[in-house]
Order: structure tokens, then sequence, then C-alpha cells
């Protein structure tokens, strides 16, 4: 268990954001909160670290470490009210989630088709409190029998299924979407993504461990799998909008589960080759300065100013336009400006160039015409 450092960069973190990620810590089962960050917050101070973590979808998460804190360091009563009727929104809204993707899996397996969960149930379960870790759209990979699973969906259920995106179906079940992978990645989107789809699929290959969810079984990806998947994903987002401090918490409980089980001379060759590895020492570092991470679990170099960089953008991204509503013209100069704002982010993850990943998402958007607006 490493000492939570409050500093990034040799800079201190505003008191704010310092109180979120302490709290998001020891919520993970990181030890017990320096109380002296929280003495002398009044209502006002606790109001804005609530409003804080639950922009960065760590709020019930960060709830569950209050009650380490000494009594006169808390939350006044109505705050923590507030805050405690959210955390059992959060449980309700999982104990959904997690009954429709037992169901729908049940539904598979009765057609002899193996369900693979992607990043939230799954990654929930290695935290202290799984119901905590909000759980949004399902994701799921069906090991190539995604076409015959869309068809039974179809068929029997009832229920439409959309293929207007590039890497994955999407269909509505108990109202809960779920985005049925055919592809790991999105091919269209850089072409270096159909170099990592070929290494994943590999992977998908590996024996992972099987959880259960409501009334059926999923499997989980292998911590290969995990370890590419989940830093494509978390650069990916980086670079084109943005990620939270959940990202971070998910890195954080993935290494402290399963990173002692992943192949870093391969991965971070990977890494290298496509341009991650400053980007996944940094996301490390910062979940050994701050979120309690082993720093033995896993090599990573450190990049003190890149990680201040980093969780700068987190907490505040410089581009915080919000995508417009309604229309064409409009989102799709939005999609412009916005990816030239973070046009230092996509140097920072990618090894594709600025000119061809612009001409690659152009004709991607051609070919499915829906993505332009969204």
């Amino acid at each position: 268990m490493t000492k939570p450092l409050h500093t990034t960069g040799g800079a201190p973190l505003p008191h704010t954001a310092a109180r979120v990620m302490e709290l998001l810590r020891c919520g993970m089962g990181a030890g017990t909160p320096d109380a002296a960050l929280f003495a002398g917050a009044d209502a006002a101070a606790w109001r804005e670290v609530v409003g804080l973590a639950a922009r960065q979808g760590v709020a019930a998460i960060a709830c569950d470490a209050l009650k380490s804190l000494p009594a006169a360091c808390r939350p006044p009563r109505e705050v923590l009210f507030r805050w405690a009727a959210d955390a059992d929104r959060t449980e309700r809204d999982y104990a959904h989630k997690r009954e429709t993707l037992g169901e729908l899996a049940a539904f598979y397996a009765r057609h002899g088709i193996r369900t693979m969960v992607l990043k939230g149930y799954g990654l929930s379960l290695h935290y202290p409190v799984p119901e905590h870790r909000p759980c949004g759209d399902i994701d799921i990979w069906l090991y190539g029998r995604q076409p015959e699973a869309d068809a039974r969906v179809r068929e029997e259920l009832g229920i439409d299924v959309r293929a207007d995106v590039h890497h994955h179906t999407v269909f509505t079940f108990r109202g809960v979407t779920v985005e049925n992978h055919f592809d790991f990645l999105n091919l269209w989107a850089h072409r270096s993504n159909r170099e990592l789809e070929r290494l994943l699929r590999r992977y998908a290959a590996q024996e992972g461990e099987e959880a259960t969810a409501g009334a059926g079984r999923v499997a989980l990806p292998s911590p290969d799998l995990n370890a590419l998947f989940l830093m494509r994903h978390m650069a990916v987002h980086f670079a084109a909008v943005e990620i939270g401090l959940r990202h971070l918490s998910d890195w954080a409980v993935f290494l402290a589960a399963d990173g002692r089980r992943v192949n870093w001379q391969e991965l971070r060759a990977v890494y290298r080759e496509h341009n991650m590895l400053r980007f996944a020492d940094a996301v490390t570092g910062l979940c050994v300065r701050y979120l309690g991470v082993d720093p033995d679990v896993c090599p990573y170099k450190e990049d003190p100013e890149l990680q201040r960089v980093v969780l700068r953008e987190i907490l505040s991204p410089a581009f915080a336009e919000r995508h417009p509503a309604g229309g064409v013209l409009k989102p799709m100069l939005f999609k412009v400006r916005r990816w030239w704002a973070n046009r230092w982010k996509h140097r920072l993850v990618y090894k594709d160039t600025l000119a061809g990943s612009f001409v690659w998402l152009c004709w991607a958007h051609v070919i499915r015409p829906k993505t332009m607006v969204r």
C-alpha cells in the first residue's frame, strides 16, 4: 500500500480534487482517509466534493470512505443524506443491470452461446462494494457468434437490433442498452486499430475467470485481454473526448486484482509500438500516487509532469463544450473543433498521423452517416 500524495508534479491539488481523490482511494479499500484534509470543510465545501465526485462517476465509491472519517470531519447531515440517497440509486441501477445481464446471458446459453462481459460489470467485482461502481451500457463479446445471437434476439424476443455504428450492434433489453461487439475496437476510427484487433482476438481466446450475474454466468476477460483493451479504450476516450476518475479507479482495481498475472513484457512492447506507453505509464503513476496501487504490481516509468497534465485534463478538460443536440451541421462542426482542440492528446496515444486519421475518420462517417451527429 502506498502513502497518498496530494501533489502532482510538485504542484498541490485544489482542495476539492484532493478530497475527492482521498475519499476515492479509501472507498476502494486502500486504508483510511487523512482527516486533516477535511478539517474545517463546511457544507459548501462538501457540496463541491459531492458535485465533483458525481461528475467523475465515483460518488458512491467515495461515499464508502465517509464512515472512516472522525465524526467532526464528516459532512453535514443534509449533505450526507443526499449523498447516501444518490448511492442508493446507484445500487438499485446496478442491481437492475446485473439481473438484466444475467437474463441475457442465460438466454444466449440456452442456444449454446457463451457471453463475455467487457468493462463495467466485470470490473465492478474488484471493488469492495461492487454495487457502488456505476454501470452504464452492457458491453458483450460472444466469441464470434454475434450475428447468430442478434438473429435470436430479433426472432425470439422481438427486439429491434440496430447496426448503424461500426464495431457493435445495439439493442435495448429490459430498458438497458446492450452493445454486442463484433470487433473489440472501431476499425474505422484509426488504421492502427486493425493491428490491435488481431492481438485482442488472440487474447480473447485465453481462458479467463467466470462470474455469476443474476440468473446467468458470464466469462470475464483474461488479464492480458483487459490490460490491452482497457488501456486502449481509455486512451481512445481520452483523445477523442475525455475520461473521468472512474477510468483511473477501474485501472487501479484491475492492477490490484490481476496486475501480477499480465505478461507486461509483451504488453509494454505493444503499448510502445502503438505510441501508448507514455500515456499508460502516466495513468499507472497516477493510480500509484493517488489510489493506493502497489508500485511493484506492474512496471512503469515515472513522469510527474505528464501525470500532472493528464490529471488536469481529467479533472478540468480544456475543451469543455457539450455536444449540441439536433441537426446535422452543428454536430459536425462541433466534432471538427473538438478533434482539433484535442490533437495534442491524439499525438500522445496514437501512432497514426493527424492527417491520416482525419481522412480515415471522415470516411468512417461517410460509411455510417448516423455517427456524424452522435
